[in-house]
């Protein structure tokens, strides 16, 4: 009878270890499969996605002939409106809320007359700024130029990180004032510390890092946002796919990354404050073959993940579960 008990509880000491093990791979997102509702807006390639958090609205970059460049969506997926004025070729996207408003910034890949430029318009598609020369790729700071900029950041202060660029002649990230003048600049082509080869994405945490997807080197790299310094990298996780895209949680406590050619997010955990350490995968979520996901953003109030996807030519919302 004594042996019986034993059995008993070392079968339910088993048990409970294996549920354990299990509720720890569970996923932390599913995907949303009623967002959007009217998912035929997508008419193009969508590379990029932006979330405005303070006013639930999402904002779609797409490619291709005689299709709107910009779709604007509500966070329930409704469809709103869409606007194309001088956007060529949108490859990042990113919403900037102040007190006083909020305002769409665009890197603009093209080569035409409107391309090799970063540009600010109203939520309705007026533009409001252009930085670089439009038509022009370049490397000078005065005036600013850039060839093919992948992707921008906009601190709430108005300070602004560029990825430049897309696979042009710069493999550069600029820190640039309020008013565009530069504060620093680091990277040129190549894999060392600092260097880059294809700088796609670029994002800041709350503990005064910028994070970098330095995509054709396999790896992330970390700056320090007041000087510039260097402050480490991640290669470890990245051996199968180069990182394409860099988003935080809400909470700060993951990076979230895309990898097109696997079709994969990978879900990191983050290093709260000092040392950057190696990478670690805490989760992933695996997208079905050709997704090829290109650039993410994350609702900083939901948490809601939205991913833009070039190969299924439309951008999926991953829920958090809860």
């Amino acid at each position: 009878e004594f042996d019986y008990y034993i059995f008993i509880l070392y079968f339910q000491v088993l048990k409970a270890e294996y549920f354990s093990r299990w509720r720890g791979e569970q996923q932390m997102y599913k995907l949303d499969i009623g967002w959007p509702k009217t998912p035929e807006h997508f008419t193009g390639q969508t590379f990029c996605v932006a979330v405005d958090s303070l006013h639930g609205l999402v904002y779609v970059g797409q490619r291709g002939d005689n299709v709107p460049k910009v779709l604007v969506f509500s966070e329930e997926g409704y469809f709103l409106h869409s606007w194309n004025d001088t956007v060529e070729m949108p490859h990042g996207i990113f919403v900037w809320n102040t007190a006083t408003g909020s305002s769409v910034w665009i890197t603009d890949v093209g080569t035409g007359k409107y391309g090799h430029t970063v540009k600010q318009y109203s939520p309705l598609g007026k533009l409001m700024q252009v930085l670089g020369t439009p038509g022009n790729a370049g490397s000078s700071l005065i005036p600013l130029q850039f060839d093919q900029p992948a992707e921008i950041f906009v601190e709430e202060t108005g300070e602004i990180y560029v990825v430049d660029g897309d696979g042009g002649m710069n493999n550069r990230l600029l820190k640039l004032s309020d008013d565009y003048k530069e504060i620093w600049l680091t990277g040129t082509n190549g894999s060392g510390i600092g260097q880059f080869k294809i700088p796609h994405s670029v994002t800041v945490d709350a503990f005064g890092r910028v994070w970098v997807a330095d995509r054709d080197n396999k790896r992330i790299q970390v700056f320090d946002k007041v000087t510039g310094e260097w402050l480490g990298s991640w290669s470890g996780c990245f051996s199968e796919d180069g990182p394409y895209s860099v988003r935080f949680t809400a909470d700060y406590k993951y990076l979230i990354v895309a990898q097109l050619n696997i079709n994969r997010l990978a879900i990191l955990a983050a290093p709260p404050v000092g040392a950057i350490g190696d990478c670690a995968v805490v989760h992933s979520v695996q997208l079905a073959d050709e997704t090829k996901p290109h650039l993410v953003d994350v609702d900083m109030r939901s948490g809601a993940v939205y991913v833009a996807e070039i190969g299924a030519q439309q951008v999926q919302k991953y829920v958090p579960l809860r």
